[in-house]
């Protein structure tokens, strides 16, 4: 887990590796262990090392194989690297260090840009070939590891982290009216390949892309599931069902356990982290680390779920950490969550997450977490109401769009309104794409290919990053979700939703936690703003950049400083925090 970066020239120049030491340079929290740059004429690429697998320095990068005329730097961890090397080895290739990287620079010589769909991991990685002056970027199935680009005439730059883009200077920082459009509609999520600053954008998922030495690129997307039901299931029951998701779950959870320091586990207290530790514990793990984390209520909301953790935590006799953050903490450490984030994420998770991962750096290097759960096996609210919609589209934006856009009309300022409803278009096109079954298929498709990629996925790994902290998700293994994808939803969607899950899980953790209402990582203080909390987003939307930048009007603002806590989204989420959310990113960041 590291991060990268690198300057790709297309005017014959040299690459300018004093840009690539100030982005490496700012994604120093992501790799505290190492650092390195290594430039080849017109490329350049640079590093920041989080040592998981081989310690050594045999494993150091930029990592280079002269014999082979290949430079790779790779942010990621692929599980089944040990399997694959003795299938290289077997092939005739000689190994010099322990690690993946050195893996994945090897299966590239030997199978091309199709070595990634034998990679069961995360990873996002450049490769540099010196016969040819190509680079190949590529980043995994459910882009979990983050991958960032500027392009002009002259140069390709690429990074893990887009402020790190931004320190080397020369980005267009100008705002994306369709990405704000997508920000302020589809509940933040702004889908590649944009970002909200026009001069950023990022690799789609499941892609990989051949840069020549002209700046021409082509893009392959190599992962796409069906989601639709196979003939030799017709006759598998709930319990089948169970057992299929069951095994391939504990499968999903061993492949993350390879590494070569200790793997803990964040423990929400709801069913998703809790089956990790339950299956972790059935792996033989001992002694296996757990965090969670509460905050003070709001508004007679509480504010954590402890009564849940602490049972997992005594059941299955984890070494378990609870970490309480007081109000005072709490808006001290507001300015530093929002620097840890690639874009504006408005979701009330990502201080828990900061903080969070901040006390579990202390402790461990690798945690497993819970993402991806609710998308891939049904269990938000918005899915039940689709299973016999005749409007998928319509149905879906009503229950998860933020606002429509004619609203949006009276709440942005004139200059920053898209022309048209691009939201609901972009929205629209994937939902009818084929290759899924039934409306609910089309929603979980989008949800688990769009808006988990650039929500819960893009939090967990900014927030952990910025602590040096990995976090694997089990519950993203494609080899579940390509199972997952074929059964049939009625299953997901017993016992109000992950029902196929919740019978794996009843195999193995307490029916209490399974049985009790859906939480989620409550921070009440961000929903019902008031108080010194108030008085923070006031300053940033009345400072001079927010009247200059003039993203919404006036008489909005004051409708939601009045009265935050009566302007709250279909998804629960306060409108004011959103707006400032974005104001509060960009002066951050300088923009």
């Amino acid at each position: 887990m590291c991060g990268i970066a690198g300057e790709i020239r297309v005017d014959g120049a040299f690459a300018d590796t004093a840009a690539v030491a100030r982005m490496s340079d700012a994604m120093a929290p992501r790799g505290p262990d190492g650092s390195g740059i290594v430039a080849h004429g017109r490329v350049a690429f640079g590093h920041r090392r989080l040592k998981i697998i081989d310690l050594s320095e045999k494993a150091a990068q930029p990592m280079l194989d002269s014999a082979l005329g290949l430079t790779i730097v790779f942010n990621g961890c692929i599980y089944n690297y040990p399997e694959l090397r003795e299938e290289l080895i077997a092939a005739g290739y000689d190994f010099f260090s322990h690690g993946d990287t050195e893996v994945v620079l090897k299966a590239y010589h030997k199978w091309g840009e199709a070595c990634v769909e034998r990679f069961h991991g995360m990873f996002a990685f450049a490769i540099h070939e010196r016969e040819t002056g190509d680079v190949v970027l590529a980043r995994d199935r459910f882009g979990i590891k983050p991958l960032y680009y500027a392009q002009d005439s002259s140069r390709i730059r690429f990074a893990s982290f887009l402020p790190a883009l931004l320190k080397a200077g020369g980005v267009d920082t100008g705002i994306d009216r369709e990405a704000l459009h997508n920000y302020m509609s589809f509940h933040a999520v702004v889908p590649p390949p944009r970002t909200i600053l026009k001069g950023v954008r990022k690799l789609a998922p499941a892609t990989t892309r051949r840069i020549a030495a002209d700046g021409t690129s082509t893009d392959r997307l190599y992962w796409s599931p069906p989601y639709q039901r196979r003939s030799q299931d017709s006759g598998l029951t709930r319990n089948d069902w169970r057992d299929k998701v069951h095994d391939a779950l504990r499968l999903a959870v061993r492949r993350r356990m390879v590494a070569d320091v200790p793997v803990g586990v964040l423990l929400s207290g709801g069913v998703d982290s809790s089956l990790i530790v339950g299956l972790l514990a059935e792996e033989g793990q001992k002694d296996l680390m757990t965090f969670s984390i509460g905050f003070e209520e709001a508004n007679g909301e509480k504010g954590d779920e402890f009564v849940y953790s602490d049972l997992i935590a005594k059941t299955f006799n984890t070494d378990h950490h609870k970490i309480f953050v007081p109000s005072a903490d709490l808006i001290s450490h507001l300015p530093d969550t929002i620097a840890a984030m690639s874009e504006p994420m408005v979701s009330y998770d990502n201080i828990g997450f900061f903080l969070l991962s901040r006390e579990v750096s202390k402790h461990i290097k690798v945690v497993q977490s819970g993402q991806g759960a609710d998308e891939v096996f049904g269990g938000y609210h918005w899915y039940p109401p689709l299973a016999n919609s005749n409007d998928v589209v319509g149905d879906y934006a009503k229950v998860f769009f933020d606002r429509s856009h004619e609203t949006l009309k009276r709440q942005l300022g004139d200059q920053w309104i898209a022309d048209s409803d691009v939201s609901r278009a972009l929205v629209s096109e994937h939902l009818l794409r084929d290759g899924a079954a039934t409306p609910v298929d089309r929603a979980l498709r989008l949800d688990s290919e769009v808006m988990l990629v650039d929500d819960p996925v893009k939090r967990v790994d900014n927030m952990t990053m910025a602590w040096g902290l990995e976090a694997r998700v089990p519950f993203l293994d494609h080899e579940l979700v390509e199972l997952a994808a074929t059964i049939p939803p009625e299953f997901k969607l017993n016992d109000n939703g992950k029902g196929v899950l919740k019978d794996a899980a009843r195999l193995v953790v307490p029916h209490e936690v399974i049985d009790r209402k859906k939480g989620y990582f409550p921070v009440p203080q961000l929903k019902y703003i008031q108080g010194e909390y108030l008085d923070m987003v006031k300053d940033s939307l009345g400072s001079q950049a927010a009247r200059e930048r003039g993203l919404f009007k006036q008489d909005y603002l004051e409708t939601l400083f009045a009265d935050p806590a009566s302007h709250i989204t279909p998804l629960r989420g306060s409108e004011l925090w959103q707006v400032a959310l974005l104001e509060m990113w960009l002066q951050t960041h300088g923009v």
